[in-house]
Parts: structure tokens; sequence; C-alpha cells
């Protein structure tokens, strides 16, 4: 049984459907990181009450101004826009996120008395966001491991899937994608120019799977 470390976003909620169907979803922790697109919470506790699956939301707000300069967290940064293959996509990265997470999801789990902690990382973010590398990926599970009286795993099934294959898996597996979150700007609707619209685009393009995100008109 995992605590999935979810966002509300589409990679994550897949993900949360996915443990849900074989019967490993056993929680959820969100995180309150200081992001723009804040929102994203608001979809990740609809999905988790829709689905019965336990939800906590870590408050993280006290150490945003430590992640410096990018464009997630600090105000004077603007989002980029264009797809994730380019340079300036790099202002995208909050230093260390994905470890800072896991970290505090797996301290979660121990308190919880499960062994597992899933995320959902995939093949589509290596080249921009290091911490989503099946080399950091095995080398934190590694840690885990040793971080307790008993081992506690790092699930990551998409870690060598792409989003347009974890698009089909939501489809087969039923997900509302209408209820999920992509867009680093967090306005009123997807800005549909941002990296993670791109590829949100993009992944449903390829999946063959309608896209019902509503976008702004360009």
């Amino acid at each position: 049984m995992a605590l999935i470390v979810y966002s509300g976003g589409l990679d994550s909620t897949v993900l949360l459907h996915y443990l849900k169907a074989n019967g490993k979803a056993f929680a959820a922790l969100m995180f309150d990181y200081g992001q723009k697109h804040k929102k994203e919470l608001e979809f990740a506790v609809a999905n988790c009450k829709k689905l019965g699956v336990p939800y906590d939301i870590a408050n993280l707000t006290s150490i945003t101004s430590l992640f410096g300069g990018n464009s997630l967290t600090d105000a004077g940064v603007d989002v980029p826009e264009g797809g994730y293959k380019d340079e300036n996509m790099m202002s995208t990265v909050v230093p260390n996120r994905n470890m800072i997470m896991i970290s505090i999801a797996a301290a979660r789990a121990i308190s919880l008395g499960t062994d597992e902690v899933a995320y959902a990382a995939h093949s589509g973010d290596h080249a921009i966001y290091p911490d989503c590398r099946p080399e950091f990926a095995d080398a934190l599970d590694g840690v885990l491991r040793l971080c307790h009286y008993w081992p506690v795993k790092l699930c990551r099934p998409f870690v060598n899937m792409t989003k347009a294959d974890i698009v089909k898996l939501g489809d087969q597996l039923g997900v509302d994608f209408s209820l999920t979150w992509s867009c680093y700007k967090g306005g009123h609707l997807h800005c549909g120019k941002c990296g993670t619209c791109v590829e949100r685009k993009e992944a449903f393009a390829l999946a063959g799977v309608a896209d019902p995100t509503v976008y702004e008109e360009h």
C-alpha cells in the first residue's frame, strides 16, 4: 500500500487512479510550497474525495523563499512559454523539490504504518527536471530503504513511460481529465502556452484521446 505524492496534475491523477484500481492507494499527500498554480490542490482534493482516498496537505510556504528565483514560486519571475525542449524552461525547476516532498512523504508513510511512497515522474520529465530521472529515483529508493527501522520503497511506475502513454492509461482507467490541472500560470483557465500546457496538448494528440481541457483563446 502506497502513500501518493499527489499534485492534482494529469500524471499524478492517473497514478492515483492506477493505484486505486490495483488496491494500493493507501493515502495521498499534497503540498502547498507557494506555487503560483496552487489551484491544482483543489483538483487533487476533489479526486481524492471522489475515489475515497484519505489525504493531507502539507504547508511548506514558510520555506518558499529558500527556493530562490524560479518561475513557479517567485512572483518576480514570469512563467515561460514554449515547449520543454526550450532552454528557458529551466526557470520552472524548483530546486530539489521532489526530494523534499518525497522525504516528507516517507515520514508520513512511516507514521501511518505503510512502507511505500509513490510519485508520477515520467520519461518526458527527464530532460528538464533532474529529480525525475531514473538515476535520481534509484538513488532515492536506496536512501529510503535505510531511513527507518523498516525499508520504505519508492514506487515510480511511470518513470519509463511518455506522457501520451499516461494519457492512454488514464483513458483506460476512466480518468476524468477535466478534473486535473497542469498550467503553471494558475489562471482561471489553462493558458495553452506554458510548458505544461504545450506538453498536455501534445500528449492528448499523440495518445489519440479527446482533450477536455478548456484553454484560453489567443
